[in-house]
């Protein structure tokens, strides 16, 4: 990681820049796949699978044995680590199922919202060199919770056609209804537009690669929602004198070894942290096994070393991480300066994988800046919220006339016409 002493705030936009990764590339061939398996369906995944997967398939359903034997293969203690896991994510998504109160804002005038789950949602689960089955958790629970009625997972075959099994597992555990061996930009295409065997769905949730993001992005043209805009990983860390050296270069390196495109930042108003943390970066970094990929993404990370701590609060709150660990023994002090982050760390013990697995909190979260106006997902992330309202007399009465001036002035006759009959018609009763 490189070092900055002291930059001015002047040069803090060039710090705050994330690495550039060429991705108009992706937009030519995304958009094909795209537009092969609207066109081709099923048959156009066969193809891509067999191309990009390296597996010749029969079907992309998931079986019931399948499924079952998966159940069997996966150890207790990763069960039982997933269910403890599952049960506080539950919690904390659960205690966000609020019933709202109907408001009279006017005598007889009555407003309120209902939430409605959306009915079908889509999760694309990446299954490649990390399998990442925490994020079934992190999607299925709160579909489940919202009440989602269909629950379509996609994830990528090996290239015997298999699913990891943890995967599976995880999918039955939280109630997914249809699980295909289905990954890439190909797979948010079949959810995009409905294949033979894969359904379309309304909203499509899930991490994966560039070419899978592109594929959110443009399925978002085609007028199906996605949870948020995707980016590479990225953790910003806020370590002072009382931090423990050896825990921040953890956390550090656990953002790190996603992918030689995510990224991490040190912040500290003392010098000496950031010499430890990079003695510890080193001991660390030997003894991990994707540790080319952390190499690499170290490389367009920095440390900054600035002022003092609301230097670095307010750097963070520009830079809007994705994840925000403040390593001090003072962390709250900050919590009220938090402005742009996606998820909050606070002290020495909360460190990013908590979040990541088994806190409860939910780890789909805004990257590459977009903390500053996007929310993580939760469980209004699965559900609309419908506004109802319900005037009697007295409220038509009572706001009738200023809606007839409104109208009248954006010159619309018919809306004022609209509350002027009835108007009329309780004056000739």
């Amino acid at each position: 990681m490189k070092t900055i002493k002291y930059p001015k705030r002047k040069d803090w936009s060039e710090l705050l820049a994330r690495p550039e990764f060429e991705r108009n590339q992706f937009t030519k061939v995304v958009s094909d796949i795209l537009s092969e398996v609207k066109l081709k369906g099923d048959t156009a995944l066969f193809d891509f699978t067999k191309q990009f997967d390296k597996a010749t398939l029969s079907s992309f359903v998931v079986s019931e044995n399948e499924i079952n034997e998966a159940v069997k293969i996966v150890s207790e203690d990763l069960k039982n680590a997933i269910k403890i896991a599952a049960t506080n994510i539950e919690k904390f998504h659960a205690s966000q199922n609020i019933v709202e109160p109907i408001i009279e804002t006017t005598k007889g005038v009555k407003c309120w919202r209902k939430n409605v789950a959306i009915e079908k949602v889509g999760l694309y689960i990446p299954g490649g060199t990390a399998p990442l089955f925490s994020t079934i958790l992190m999607l299925g629970i709160p579909a489940k919770i919202a009440g989602c009625k269909e629950v379509i997972l996609c994830t990528p075959p090996d290239k015997n056609g298999k699913i990891n099994p943890a995967i599976l597992y995880t999918a039955s555990l939280v109630g997914a209804t249809k699980i295909f061996k289905v990954g890439g930009a190909q797979a948010i295409a079949a959810m995009t537009y409905g294949t033979e065997t894969i359904p379309q769905v309304y909203k499509i949730f899930g991490p994966g690669n560039q070419f899978v993001a592109k594929a959110k992005e443009l399925a978002q043209q085609e007028g199906i929602a996605i949870d948020l805009p995707a980016g590479p990983s990225e953790v910003l860390i806020i370590a002072d004198k009382t931090c423990n050296p050896s825990f921040v270069a953890a956390d550090l390196l656990s953002q790190a070894e996603h992918g030689a495109d995510s990224q991490v930042i040190l912040l500290s108003n003392d010098e000496n942290v950031i010499i430890e943390v990079d003695k510890q970066l080193e001991i660390q970094l030997a003894q991990l096994p994707r540790k080319n990929f952390a190499i690499k993404a170290l490389e367009n990370s920095q440390s900054i070393l600035l002022e003092n701590l609301e230097g670095c609060i307010d750097f963070s709150n520009q830079y809007a991480p994705e994840h925000l660990i403040i390593a001090s023994e003072y962390a709250n002090e900050f919590i009220g300066k938090i402005i742009n982050a996606g998820s909050v760390f606070l002290g020495n013990y909360s460190c990013e994988s908590a979040g990541d697995y088994a806190s409860g909190t939910n780890h789909t979260l805004p990257t590459n800046g977009y903390a500053k106006n996007y929310s993580g997902v939760s469980l209004d992330s699965f559900v609309k919220k419908i506004t109802f309202q319900k005037l009697n007399k007295e409220g038509i009465l009572a706001i009738g006339p200023a809606i007839e001036l409104m109208a009248e002035a954006e010159q619309l006759f018919a809306h004022k016409n609209a509350v002027t009959l009835r108007l009329k018609g309780l004056q000739d009763v």
